[in-house]
């Protein structure tokens, strides 16, 4: 008996969801990331307001004092949404894997010289309850935003947080043969140390900020901004100098995280800033104010690892701030003007 398979074409009747057709243009093929992404976010039909604001709607425009038309002129240029997130951060934590089995297998940490592994622990392990406040943030303003494509984004990148923060413990654990006792130790530094308070007070502040798009400006723009190049880049270069270059493997996933949220960031800041002058001058008030609490907060950490070249880090880093500033369309600050 022989089987004749035969393959029928079935023309569909549209080509994307209605909803999705009115912002493209006629019957178009749709994006998977369009389709999970635009006008996802619930308008209508709300029975309860919340019980810790009444006057205000679940989904309220009103919790930011950015005014947008349209909450989704902005699109993430990377076009994220949960199953290409997924897959790329998979990407991203199996090469960070092979890493640590590399740096492991070969005992490549205890090459660093004593005195800079206690340095080490001494900035980067700390780290780990900075990412937690990012990871609180994040989650924070995704939960009170607007429209998907900016809510996502926001959740997207606090859960990322974890990860770094978990990358971190791990380098501690490899620092004292998975004793632990680098990462109580990293904690006492975060609660009691002169020179980690500054930073420490910046991200509770930042908690507690009550606009949502100043809490994601604060965080993800003025505090990584100055962080993430002074930890990642030139802390990384003084590592090398002390036989620690093989921290700057485990430091990658940081390195390429932080390379791939600054798309969104500055795109979104760029998109909003363009919509109205009102937006424009809050959105550079909000950058003058966080990014300068930012460099002040990192100063006593980068005098302690960098000696003299630490003033001259901190203003390349506040440069870098600036030059993102004026691309994304808002006014520079301090003396780079």
């Amino acid at each position: 008996m022989s089987l004749d398979i035969k393959t029928n074409v079935i023309e569909p009747r549209r080509q994307t969801y209605a909803h999705v057709a009115q912002r493209l243009g006629a019957d178009k093929p749709a994006s998977r990331y369009q389709e999970a992404t635009w006008d996802v976010q619930a308008t209508a039909n709300f029975h309860y307001r919340p019980t810790w604001a009444p006057e205000r709607e679940l989904y309220d425009v009103r919790l930011t004092a950015i005014q947008m038309d349209d909450w989704y002129r902005f699109n993430d240029p990377r076009q994220f949404y949960y199953g290409t997130y997924t897959m790329a951060r998979n990407k991203m934590m199996e090469t960070e894997e092979a890493n640590f089995k590399f740096v492991e297998k070969r005992g490549l940490l205890d090459q660093m010289d004593d005195n800079w592994k206690e340095k080490v622990a001494f900035f980067l392990l700390p780290l780990r309850h900075y990412e937690w406040g990012g990871n609180m943030n994040g989650c924070n303003a995704s939960d009170k935003s607007y429209g998907t494509a900016i809510n996502q984004v926001l959740l997207y990148a606090g859960m990322d947080r974890l990860g770094i923060a978990q990358i971190i413990s791990r380098i501690g654990l490899l620092l004292d043969g998975n004793s632990g006792d680098s990462l109580t130790a990293a904690k006492t530094f975060w609660m009691e140390d002169e020179r980690w308070q500054p930073l420490r007070r910046l991200v509770e502040d930042s908690l507690v900020i009550d606009d949502w798009f100043e809490q994601a400006v604060a965080q993800f723009f003025c505090m990584d901004g100055v962080v993430f190049p002074l930890v990642y880049d030139h802390f990384d270069q003084e590592n090398a100098r002390h036989g620690g270059a093989a921290l700057s493997m485990l430091n990658e996933f940081m390195i390429d995280w932080y390379a791939d949220e600054m798309k969104w960031v500055d795109r979104l800041l760029k998109v909003t800033a363009a919509e109205n002058a009102a937006n424009a001058e809050l959105l550079t008030s909000w950058v003058q104010t966080w990014g300068e609490r930012a460099l002040e907060a990192a100063r006593p950490l980068a005098f302690h690892v960098l000696g003299d070249r630490a003033e001259t880090v901190l203003e390349d880093i506040k440069a870098a701030l600036h030059t993102r500033a004026r691309k994304v369309g808002l006014a520079p600050w301090g003396d780079s003007q």
